[in-house]
């Protein structure tokens, strides 16, 4: 099984394991993140349609959801060691953190009838902003945590001898 032959020889870490749990994590990563722009874009859509401002609140959603879309097709390159990027991480989680709170504060104490859908539709995009948060947080310890342990393991261009 070529797939797994290269996973478990050019892994960073963990071997088979720990590469099929980044993957995972990174393709959930993914997927939520389409899904905020989707819930997001609706509100977008229909304030462009009306004519109507736009609000900088849903535009700051959609830039985090694009920037963690994009983020997680450059990790997928391979031979892209997504550990390098601990910080960038670290900074999706912040800025998935502000997201949340910052809808959180408006949706989660809202008490919507069902015939207001639009606000049981961002109710939801609320907790999806929570476990986006969530897996950036767990990857940007992972990735930390990694390049933390690996920094000190590399060895002369050479003769590859000598500890750098």
């Amino acid at each position: 099984m070529a797939p797994l032959d290269f996973l478990t020889t050019h892994s960073s870490s963990g071997g088979l394991p720990g590469a099929l749990a980044r993957l995972t994590l990174r393709f959930l990563q993914f997927v939520l993140a389409i899904t905020v722009a989707g819930l997001y874009g609706v509100d977008l859509h229909h304030a462009q349609e009306a004519h109507a401002y736009t609000d900088g609140k849903w535009v700051f959603a959609e830039v985090v959801a694009i920037l963690s879309i994009v983020t997680v097709l450059v990790y997928a390159v391979p031979f892209v060691k997504s550990w390098w990027g601990f910080g960038w991480d670290w900074v999706l989680f912040i800025l998935w953190t502000a997201l949340f709170g910052l809808f959180g504060k408006i949706y989660i104490p809202a008490h919507p009838t069902p015939r207001q859908a639009g606000q049981i539709r961002m109710k939801h995009a609320v907790w999806v902003d929570l476990v986006n948060m969530l897996l950036w947080l767990v990857t940007a310890c992972y990735s930390t945590f990694i390049w933390f342990r690996n920094r000190g393991s590399g060895r002369t261009l050479h003769t590859g001898r000598g500890k750098v």
